[in-house]
């Protein structure tokens, strides 16, 4: 599951980072507390074949779809089955993009209540959420949405949740991103580059989508770290969405 992030790089940043010419038009903003449907940086590989940092809806909309707000169930896609889904087979194997992140959030269940986790590189290094995009044409226009894809989580980050969004390194950007490469090769975790990932507590005012802000990722001290995997699979209900 991945139903919070937090992405905060400018365009120039992001542009720079990704080696793609910036599509965002002055609108991409900071973003501590990033919900579904909310617009978001992808990289994506556009119709003249270059890389470009676009805005998109968070949450994908297949064509057939009949109203956007079908998009909040829709934010992430099962590496497992993203292959034969009929929503999402065709995106992912023409329109693959990178979600840049900062960090994103889970939740686990404790003797107290729920308890969130901002999960993010130690080094301060940008994370690439493996994504997917379509365009949605709506009554007012068409709309560029995208979905993250989730896999099993690994190591330490099984003790938090037991999914967790597929994680690219940078050696496979271009990769993800080629029309010509198999995408299902590159959905396995790279251990060596999760080791660098930090478990980090933080206070509660991220449940709830109105508080941004970069205190939302400031450890609370004297959390431990979950030592056990949670016993139920947490979802939407840790949180204020809207």
């Amino acid at each position: 599951m991945c139903g919070r992030y937090a992405t905060t790089r400018d365009s120039g940043a992001l542009s720079q980072l990704f080696e793609a010419y910036d599509d965002t038009d002055g609108r991409l903003r900071p973003d501590w507390n990033v919900a579904p449907t909310k617009p978001v940086p992808v990289v994506r590989v556009d119709d003249k074949g270059t890389r470009a940092l676009s805005l998109a809806r968070w949450g994908l909309l297949p064509p057939w779809a009949t109203s956007p707000s079908a998009g909040a169930r829709m934010i992430n896609a099962r590496a497992e089955t993203v292959a034969t889904s009929r929503a999402y087979a065709t995106p992912f194997a023409r329109r693959r993009c990178l979600v840049p992140a900062d960090g994103w959030y889970e939740w686990t269940r404790t003797d107290g209540g729920k308890q969130p986790y901002y999960l993010t590189r130690t080094d301060g290094d940008v994370l690439a959420l493996a994504g997917i995009w379509s365009v949605w044409r709506g009554p007012d226009g068409p709309w560029l949405t995208c979905s993250v894809l989730t896999t099993s989580a690994v190591g330490a980050l099984a003790d938090v949740h037991d999914r967790m969004p597929v994680l690219l390194p940078p050696q496979r950007w271009g990769r993800w991103l080629a029309p010509t490469a198999d995408p299902t090769a590159l959905l396995g975790a790279d251990e060596d580059w999760l080791a660098g990932l930090e478990i980090r507590p933080v206070g509660p005012a991220v449940g709830n989508v109105r508080n941004d802000g970069p205190e939302l990722t400031a450890r609370v001290p004297g959390v431990p770290l979950p030592r056990r995997r949670p016993s139920t699979v947490e979802t939407a209900d840790e949180m204020t969405l809207f």
